[in-house]
């Protein structure tokens, strides 16, 4: 038996050998159809048939199959052949910038189910977008941009429903937005896309309206220079996690909606040159707003807006041809962080009063061709570029020539400060940063919405070669150093700066070098500093490497190749006889626990995922990451109390810091109420699809040692349960509680309509709405949810789960748990934001004491004595009234006279946009519509009032 085991695990050795280095009989195929169509293919391809066995320059393989295929910037040329789509198993695909690549994306690119990363940036595509890109299901990042795409944008695109970025930019794509009608997907069913990239192309029509909703997480919308007409949706202003919306050089006519204003995480609004008309919008909710150009439209004549001066973190104001009249308010030069003021073009007239404490970064005030008449500041402006050509002023004598120049600088550059004394480089290279000559990797860094103008400061360079040089040090790539400078500001505002980028440790770059710096930027895994929004990079042409004088030292001489090969001959035979012992350890410790692994694998769902791997090898899951119990124990000091931030009937709830500095939240379950393992791995997977702003995310897990631990983003400003008792500190307006409302309804109209399968929360109340740092609405704690299956009777019957006094009296009574289940404890949280009180509190039930005092005084006002005393409501009683209207339909004893979530999300959107707007509110309608079973002898609550009761979870 001992002579066997060496021959069994000899033929098992090379069984493995064989089955690692022989790639998949269609990969192989996929393949041999690329080389005999491309051009210029890798030099360690030419004589190979065997991409993953013979590890294939830019393939990267797992167990004999092609993963990803990364061919960045490599000069190939020829077309992407049909067989592509025979890689069933490939997850990226990076070609970009290879402008050669010709001909049309053919329609077998549909195959590839399992591609999660499709980047053609910058190739010579062209031919229309084929219809079966949409059977892509798992595709996360689809940058098909800078190429010559043309036809339609397809509507298939809106069955990617994991899909974060969507860059068609710099295409021929025309034609209208394509958006969802029932029997056709559209662009309107991203809801977890954070990018639109659609500018310069030539699509045409209107902006649907349906295109934008308030379950949106975009966060840019650049549709800049196409030829979109009709007027911009209200709809717009209920994506309220917008930073940055590019609608510039269209044909759009008409007025700006007014509840744009109430994208407060806006910072750059680019509306100019349009044919808008109408009054200028009043902008003041945009609280984050840096940058605003809406130039060239046709307003109606009017005074600058003094909301303008209370938009405190404005740097750039730019307004050319706006029908701007009357003279400038004093107030705007006075924020702290303008840097850019662009009037011309205008009606402004009288005098120019700048003020004395002007901001200190103002670096232009562009004032040409209006009517100013005077000007004299009261301080020294030398930092200040003030231009008056063309105005009265500028035409008086002895008028300031420093004011009226008769031709403008062009735009500056940065050039490294000369700190290399006496280092001379030949013509052909260049004196990098640290005073090395040498042959830089150079091209274009755009930067298509920044949030600032002063270009030309050099803290602004270096803020960007900080920036870069942190990235490339942090992913291991060859640089030593970094040059970028700027070159210009183009007419669409955006920023171009030319990229040097120095080799590390010798005078020149080799090919992978280039192709791993360009794919940090075409997989947007380099994130560009704060304030300087999306960028480009177009790589120049590379060819130093190829010069056998400046390039490294060729591996190998003739002896040095001997030597080579005794090494890897060495490595050979020590690595087999490794492996061989390996085999030898894993065959024992297979028999010896062959037994126990089929016990334990009943117990352990997870036995079949690889937990511990982080890229994305567990296809259930949608970016929770597995911890092990170690990195629990550790991110949160060995569950020290000072940790411990809570507790419930769960377990307890722990504050923890992982090693990349991000707070978390660890729900630590007790022994006695922790689910078994099958249900615990449901509850991940159920949990990893869900993806909206006003849902806390779930971070990971933990499964180990006989923990079950769920690993949330921590939020910072706690409970709104803690809120309303003023336990946190934290005061809530009227406005607040509106918006905390809506953000709350929000999240749950998500679970309800668009997560994916769709979700019934089962346990909403105060204690489970977090607050986050700008005090938004984050529904947690799904431990109850119940994911709602396709069938045809709209309900589940299951055991009835949840907290009394929001629980549904009608779910209580028939155990049918459906969507309006929710609706009725968000009508009791919403009556919670309005009194304060805990829904069952000293033996008396919040909905009937509401219902009670409506009948009592047959108005709403009358409910003044039950109102939290910290509220104020002023002018907006008639807001008050139609939230308790909206509240006592919610909480209906009949499921179905209530409302749908998103009936309600839109009513207390309503209530916002007229919050302040009615000073002389009517009375409310009498409350016969608020009666609770008028006819009924009990309220399934009645046994309950005397204590608040949780039922018990399993």
């Amino acid at each position: 038996m001992g002579e066997r085991i060496p021959v069994f695990l000899l033929l098992i050795f090379s069984y493995f050998l064989i089955a690692v280095a022989r790639t998949a009989d269609q990969d192989r195929t996929a393949f041999t159809a690329i080389k005999s169509e491309w051009q210029n293919i890798p030099s360690n391809w030419v004589d190979s048939s065997d991409p993953c066995g013979d590890d294939w320059d830019g393939i990267q393989c797992s167990f004999g199959s092609v993963i990803s295929i990364t061919l960045v910037n490599r000069n190939l040329s020829g077309q992407l052949p049909s067989e592509i789509g025979l890689l069933s198993q490939l997850q990226t695909l990076d070609l970009s910038y290879n402008k050669n690549l010709i001909g049309r994306l053919p329609n077998e690119i549909g195959n590839l189910k399992k591609l999660q990363v499709l980047t053609l940036i910058g190739c010579g595509f062209n031919d229309a977008i084929p219809d079966t890109i949409g059977n892509l299901q798992r595709l996360v990042q689809l940058s098909l941009n800078s190429n010559k795409f043309y036809g339609p944008i397809p509507p298939s695109i809106g069955r990617l429903s994991r899909i974060t970025w969507l860059d068609l930019s710099e295409n021929l794509l025309y034609g209208p937005i394509p958006i969802s009608n029932g029997t056709t997907p559209g662009l309107d069913m991203l809801f977890n896309c954070l990018h639109f990239h659609f500018w310069s192309n030539k699509l045409s029509g209107n902006i649907p309206p349906q295109l934008f909703s308030s379950g949106m997480s975009l966060k840019h919308a650049l549709f800049e220079s196409n030829q979109l007409n009709g007027s911009i949706p209200s709809t717009l202003g209920l994506v309220q996690s917008l930073e940055v919306v590019r609608l510039d050089s269209n044909l759009l006519s008409g007025n700006i909606p007014p509840n744009i204003s109430n994208l407060g995480n806006l910072r750059d609004l680019f509306l100019s040159n349009n044919n808008l008309s109408g009054p200028l919008p009043n902008l003041t909710g945009m609280n984050s707003l840096n940058y605003l150009d809406m130039s060239n439209n046709s307003f109606d004549p009017s005074d600058i807006p003094l909301w303008l001066s209370t938009l405190q973190y404005l740097t750039t104001i730019v307004m050319e041809n706006t029908s701007l009249k009357g003279t400038i308010p004093v107030s705007l030069f006075s924020l702290v962080q303008l840097q850019t003021v662009d009037l011309k073009d205008n009606q402004l007239s009288g005098t120019l009063d700048i003020g004395t404490s002007i901001s200190s970064q103002l670096e232009l005030l562009d004032l040409q061709n209006n009517s100013i008449e005077e000007f004299s500041p009261q301080i020294a402006v030398s930092q200040v570029k003030i231009i008056l050509v063309n105005n009265p002023f500028c035409q008086e004598t002895g008028a300031g020539k420093t004011f009226c120049p008769t031709a403008q600088p062009n735009g500056s550059s940065t050039m490294p400060s000369n700190n290399c004394v006496g280092v001379a480089c030949s013509p052909d290279q260049i004196l990098s940063p640290n005073c090395i000559c040498a042959y830089p990797f150079t091209g274009p860094l755009i930067f298509t919405a920044p949030s600032f103008s002063n270009v030309g400061n050099k803290s602004v360079s270096g803020k960007l070669e900080s920036s870069l040089m942190h990235f490339f040090n942090s992913s291991g790539l060859p640089v030593d150093s970094v040059h970028a400078i700027f070159q210009k500001k183009s007419e669409l505002q955006y920023l171009y700066y030319t990229l040097e980028v120095f080799p590390f440790g010798q005078k020149v770059f080799n090919q992978t070098g280039i192709s791993d710096i360009v794919f940090q930027f075409t997989s947007q895994t380099y994130k560009s500093p704060p304030n300087f929004g999306p960028y480009r990079f177009i790589p120049d042409n590379y060819e130093y490497y190829m010069n056998g004088s400046e390039s490294p030292p060729a591996s190998g001489t003739p002896s040095g190749t001997s030597s080579n090969i005794a090494i890897i001959a060495g490595a050979a035979v020590g690595g087999s006889f490794l492996l061989v012992l390996l085999l030898l350890i894993s065959a024992y410790a297979f028999r010896k626990n062959k037994k126990g692994k089929r016990e334990t694998g009943k117990n352990n769902p997870f036995e079949e995922w690889d937990l511990h791997e982080s890229n994305n090898s567990i296809p259930q899951l949608k970016g929770a990451r597995c911890f092990t119990f170690e990195e629990i124990q550790s991110c949160t000091k060995n569950f020290s109390l000072v940790n411990n931030i809570g507790s419930g009937g769960y377990g307890k709830v722990y504050r923890g810091t992982l090693p990349n500095g991000q707070l978390v939240a660890v729900k630590r379950a007790q022994k006695d109420s922790m689910q078994g393992g099958l249900e615990f791995k449901t509850e991940i997977e159920l949990l990893s699809r869900v993806h909206h702003k006003n849902l806390v995310t779930l971070v990971g897990f933990c499964f180990d040692q006989g923990e079950q631990m769920l690993v949330y983003e921590y939020v910072t400003n706690g409970t709104l349960k803690d809120a309303l008792s003023g336990k946190s500190g934290i005061r809530l307006d009227w406005i607040r509680r509106l918006k905390i409302t809506l953000g709350a309804a929000r999240g749950l109209d998500y679970l309800h309509v668009h997560a994916n399968p769709r979700i019934i929360h089962r346990d909403i109340k105060s204690s489970n709405i977090l607050l986050d740092e700008r005090l938004n609405a984050r529904v947690s704690d799904f431990g109850l949810s119940k994911p709602l299956g396709d069938g045809d009777k709209g309900y589940i019957t299951t055991q009835v789960k949840g907290t009394m006094g929001y629980l549904d009296p009608e779910y209580y009574m028939t155990q049918q748990l459906t969507e309006k289940s929710d609706v009725y404890s968000f009508g009791v949280l919403m009556l919670e934001l309005m009194t304060a009180r805990r829904p069952i509190e000293r033996g008396k039930y919040i909905v009937k004491v509401v219902s009670s005092a409506i009948d009592k005084t047959k108005e709403v006002c009358g409910l003044k004595e039950i109102l939290d005393p910290a509220i104020d409501l002023g002018t907006t009683l008639n807001d008050f009234e139609k939230f308790v209207d909206l509240a006592m339909q919610c909480v209906n004893e009949s499921s179905s006279n209530r409302p749908s979530m998103n009936s309600v999300v839109k009513e207390i959107e309503n209530m916002l946009l007229l919050a302040g707007s009615n000073p002389n509110a009517e009375s409310a309608s009498t409350s016969s519509s608020y009666n609770l079973s008028k006819g009924s002898s009990k309220h399934p609550y009645d046994e309950y009032f005397d204590s608040s009761v949780i039922i018990p979870r399993a």
